[in-house]
């Protein structure tokens, strides 16, 4: 069932949001040569806590850490932990969810470590704008397949592929609502967009093929062929005038 969220849980949707945005912004300071992925777990945690809100991600499933980290060819889901050290070249995409009141704000972003390749930056720099390309669709009237063939057009234009075994979704009380959000498919096809609903879109785009792996840890989603991924993610509420970005500052 999709859920329209009323004024008051929208305004708690924001707050999440904005302690999710606050900590990209201690993070992507923190992101240099020699930092552990631990160690920025261990951040996020902390002001996570500091807010007044609990790590979405923390227990989910079983899931052990406070954030996701995915280095280089490691799509999503990537496992915290001491013996992951950061190099220059490296890129990390960092997933960040946060509840606050009972309602989730939930984001992704991909960074580069120092001094990275032409190459990587402009992988992470499209990843980004196909965001933005989808959610040019993210208005009410409007179906989830205009969001997702927009974000898949503008990603294979320029020479990219979109992860097919994983999806964006609704948000909210739950981290993970109907309806999927797919980041590939047609225009006018899936669920239609309803002014206040609330989901995530984040697309998972590949240097090269789209099929992906899981590591034996059971969270670790990987390139299949090895080369790098990007990701980057925000929610947002459709609303009559197209949609607002709920993971900002403000």
């Amino acid at each position: 069932m999709i859920k329209i969220k009323s004024h008051s849980e929208i305004e708690n949707m924001k707050a999440a949001g904005t302690i999710v945005a606050e900590t990209f912004e201690l993070l992507k300071e923190a992101v240099k040569p020699g930092v552990t992925t631990l160690e920025l777990d261990e951040i996020a945690a902390k002001f996570i806590k500091k807010s007044g809100a609990v790590a979405s991600f923390k227990n989910y499933n079983g899931y052990p850490k406070s954030i996701c980290t995915s280095v280089n060819s490691q799509v999503v889901h990537g496992i915290p932990n001491r013996n992951t050290v950061l190099k220059a070249g490296d890129i990390i995409s960092i997933d960040i969810g946060a509840c606050y009141k009972g309602y989730h704000g939930d984001s992704a972003k991909t960074f580069g470590v120092g001094k990275i390749s032409d190459e990587a930056q402009r992988l992470i720099d499209v990843t980004r704008q196909s965001f933005y390309e989808g959610i040019k669709a993210a208005g009410s009237g409007n179906r989830v397949g205009d969001i997702s063939a927009s974000v898949q057009r503008y990603a294979e234009e320029n020479g990219y592929s979109v992860v097919r075994a994983l999806v964006g979704h609704g948000v909210g009380s739950e981290l993970h609502e109907s309806p999927e959000v797919p980041n590939f498919g047609t225009a006018g096809r899936g669920v239609r967009l309803v002014s206040g609903m609330t989901i995530a879109v984040e697309p998972m785009i590949n240097q090269g093929s789209y099929h992906v792996n899981t590591l034996s840890d059971g969270w670790t989603v990987v390139t299949a062929d090895g080369k790098l991924s990007a990701h980057y993610e925000h929610s947002i509420l459709i609303s009559d005038n197209g949609c607002e970005l709920l993971t900002v500052c403000r």
